[in-house]
């Protein structure tokens, strides 16, 4: 036969001998430390959160505004669409502007710029066409196209305007070009390249 002990209770918390019970500040300053511990591990990268969200917002703002605007834009487009587009503007040329439109069935650049009689001759060599092949009077570009720009070249008088369509095989694109030379030695250019995807 086995004889059993006593049972003895496990002594109450903070009553261990050494360890002096727990009063009521140190157990508001222990909770209110767990609360602060709590509230930075959950709301330091909730607040984080929220900023890269907001900062993500206003990026896609950005970048809807600039791609649904219309009209040309001034400056010159970069080198990846003048060679995707195989628009060689030359140098010197001014008053450079450009317009890109995209969709699932063509894209097309519109550039114009204003440059010399050899800037001209570098262009149209550069497209691989030459001033032989301009037809006086051509307006090549389409209506709308010209509505899509705001350019409008009936406003004008006849004979200063010359044009050409440059077709080529796909994927290469098409250039519908109007060159204005009423100054001769200041042509502006007016290009309309279209590609299909």
């Amino acid at each position: 036969m086995t004889e059993t002990l006593p049972h003895q209770s496990e002594p109450a918390r903070g009553t261990e001998p050494g360890t002096p019970a727990e009063d009521r500040r140190h157990k508001v300053r222990r909770r209110a430390l767990t609360l602060l511990i709590i509230v930075l591990l959950i709301g330091v990268p909730a607040g984080y959160l929220l900023i890269s969200a907001e900062q993500s917002r206003s990026s896609g703002r950005d970048k809807e505004e600039k791609y649904s605007a219309t009209g040309l834009t001034e400056g010159w487009p970069s080198k990846l669409q003048r060679r995707l587009y195989q628009i060689p503007v030359p140098h010197p040329a001014g008053k450079v502007a450009y317009y890109e439109t995209n969709n699932w069935k063509t894209s097309r650049l519109y550039v114009q710029f204003e440059t010399t009689g050899a800037g001209l001759d570098a262009f149209l060599a550069g497209v691989g066409v030459t001033r032989a092949d301009l037809e006086r009077d051509d307006i090549s570009i389409s209506d709308r196209d010209q509505r899509v720009t705001g350019w409008d070249f009936a406003a004008t008088g006849a004979g200063q305007w010359w044009g050409l369509i440059h077709t080529q095989k796909n994927p290469a694109p098409t250039q519908d070009i109007v060159v204005n030379l009423a100054n001769p030695n200041l042509p502006m250019v007016y290009v309309v390249s279209r590609t299909v995807p």
